[in-house]
């Protein structure tokens, strides 16, 4: 099979091949390492690079299935790692100029649990200057551009994930997501990413052991995919506080749905988030398509507190936790969004944290409410179409001035507050032919019924070339952009240099 073949097909259909031994590990990662070659000097996603640890695994994984071992159940499939987990002996910078020569004694949890289940980690992905942003670019690595035209942004901060999905250099990457970061990318770059409920995913390195703001979670390119990733990384850790039991067997192969039981609301803005008119007529587009395949689907009035100042506080509390050392002993390896976050909590007192988790409560039950009544909730993910990476965040949004760089997440971020499970669905292209994402809510802890309905939602969507998932023209990417890597002011050690096979840090 040619390689370019080989590398459009599903995660679950590789793993498949190879264990019934028509496919070897080491062909599957050599087509993986042909493509990030000949594909990521135009994208620009990939960041610190394994390449030969990776083949030394592929290799084990071959004679693991020709001994006819038992397999686990991500045997010898290819994964990229987002740069904000940690990746034992791999340069792990966060995009940041303090951390460029970074290299991490242990594995993140969510990266060990991957590793456990046969995965093989290739290369890290980019994200934004600590994650911080919805806009994949920093002094370390350069921008990621968007694989349907380099010139505007990928989304954030699980950008380079987004990106190395959707021209099927990886068959699965990791993301994490706070505002936004793994809904905002999937839709921009036409693939699945998902916010689980808070605990789904263990995370050891979550700065505050209770909060629900920050989860981990999987991408991939279609739902399955997503879920069959989902199932190698779920269950209860001791180390994590929010984590409890899951069962794997029910996302390994996902129940099915008819979309006709289904009960939908939807919202194209919360009643409190800008959304430019253009994203608001390619939702309303959808939820007509959606219309026609379910018992009932009706707009609905959440009545939510104000989510803004909520989140403000809550992200700023997570950010003070994370980065007030630093911003302390050296603010200036701390990009312009980090210390906003940080110079924002100076100001917050116990009242206004007491506020903000009152009204994140509320939130979280106004959602619940709803959640009661129907089946799912469906929203646009972002407001906007992508724009020039160039450009570091959306700063007006249907004529309405953003108070923050996040203000313009808000369709994502009032989601986070509730902690429901939310999902990013490819859903066609908008009015400029961008990929266009719609996200699907569901009930907390509800995972398998969230992923079986949005299943169901893609497979109806796939016979319509206004509905199905959009596919980037991959020979138009065989140039490369080096205006990408412009912003590069701290590449990594030259020990741990960016370039070619195999290029990671020693240790």
């Amino acid at each position: 099979m040619r390689d370019d073949a080989l590398v459009a097909l599903s995660a679950i259909e590789l793993r498949a091949a190879i264990g019934r031994r028509a496919l070897s590990p080491v062909e599957l990662l050599d087509a993986c390492i042909a493509r990030i070659e000949a594909i990521d000097p135009a994208v620009n996603a990939i960041a610190a690079r394994d390449f030969e640890r990776a083949r030394a695994a592929a290799r084990a994984a071959e004679a693991a299935v020709m001994r006819g071992d038992a397999l686990p159940p991500l045997h010898g499939l290819p994964l990229g790692v987002k740069d904000l987990l940690d990746t034992e002996g791999l340069l792990s910078t966060s995009g940041n100029v303090g951390l460029r020569d970074h290299v991490p004694a242990r594995d993140n949890s969510l990266v060990a649990a991957l590793r456990a289940a046969g995965a093989i980690v290739v290369a890290k992905t980019n994200v934004p200057d600590m994650g911080a942003g919805a806009n994949t670019r920093n002094p370390v690595w350069g921008a990621t551009g968007n694989p349907f035209d380099p010139r505007l942004n990928a989304g954030g901060s699980s950008g380079g994930s987004a990106a190395a999905l959707a021209t099927d250099m990886l068959p699965l990457c990791t993301g994490s997501d706070t505002g936004g970061s793994l809904r905002i990318p999937a839709a921009l770059c036409g693939v699945v990413g998902l916010r689980p409920s808070p605990g789904l995913v263990a995370n050891r390195s979550r700065p505050l052991g209770w909060s629900a703001i920050s989860v981990l979670g999987p991408m991939g390119r279609d739902v399955a995919d997503t879920a069959f990733m989902l199932s190698a990384c779920v269950g209860l850790d001791t180390h994590d506080a929010l984590s409890y039991p899951a069962e794997a067997a029910p996302l390994r192969a996902l129940p099915e749905t008819d979309p006709s039981s289904l009960r939908v609301g939807w919202t194209e803005d919360f009643g409190w988030c800008a959304v430019d008119p253009e994203i608001r007529r390619t939702f309303r587009a959808r939820v007509d398509a959606v219309s026609k395949l379910v018992a009932r689907c009706e707009p609905i009035d959440l009545a939510l507190d104000d989510p803004h100042p909520a989140f403000d506080v809550i992200r700023a509390e997570s950010f003070v936790a994370a980065f007030a050392e630093t911003y302390a002993r050296a603010p200036e390896t701390l990009g312009p969004n980090v210390r906003a976050n940080v110079e924002l909590a100076a100001a917050v007192t116990l009242a206004d944290r007491a506020r903000a988790h009152l009204a994140q409560t509320r939130i979280a039950a106004a959602f619940a409410d709803a959640l009661d009544r129907y089946d799912l909730i469906l929203a646009p993910v972002t407001p906007v179409s992508p724009f020039p990476w160039t450009e570091l965040y959306a700063t007006r949004v249907d004529g309405v001035a953003m108070r923050t760089y996040y203000e313009w997440l808000a369709l994502c971020y009032v989601v986070t507050l509730s902690t429901h499970p939310a999902l990013s669905l490819p859903c066609g292209r908008d009015a400029h032919g961008m990929p266009f994402g719609l996200q699907v809510i569901g009930r907390l802890r509800g995972e398998v019924a969230l992923l079986s309905a949005a299943r169901a939602f893609e497979r109806a969507f796939a016979g319509d070339p206004a509905l199905a998932r959009p596919r980037p023209q991959i020979d138009a990417l065989r140039t490369p952009r080096p205006e990408l890597k412009s912003i590069v002011t701290h590449p990594p050690g030259s020990v741990a240099g960016s370039g070619g096979a195999g290029a990671r840090t020693a240790v």
